[in-house]
């Protein structure tokens, strides 16, 4: 489930935790929200930011045969 969470603080400080988003896609989730709330003073990444999604692909293989009966 992906979620993010925003503390704001009494001096104006807004603290925000993704958490759910695997990948730098966090970081495209969040740039128009951080755009509207102003300057990024620091930043962390989670081992989300450096894990990799995983994709499980399946094929299938048709073989026929034809007889010349």
């Amino acid at each position: 489930m992906e979620t993010l969470e925003f503390v704001i603080h009494p001096d104006g400080r807004v603290e925000e935790k993704v958490t759910g988003i695997v990948g730098a896609t966090c970081a495209e989730v969040t740039a128009a929200i951080e755009a509207q709330l102003g300057r990024v003073v620091a930043q962390e990444t989670t081992s989300d930011f450096y894990a990799q999604a995983v994709v499980q692909a399946e094929s299938t293989v048709v073989q026929s045969a034809h007889s010349r009966w």
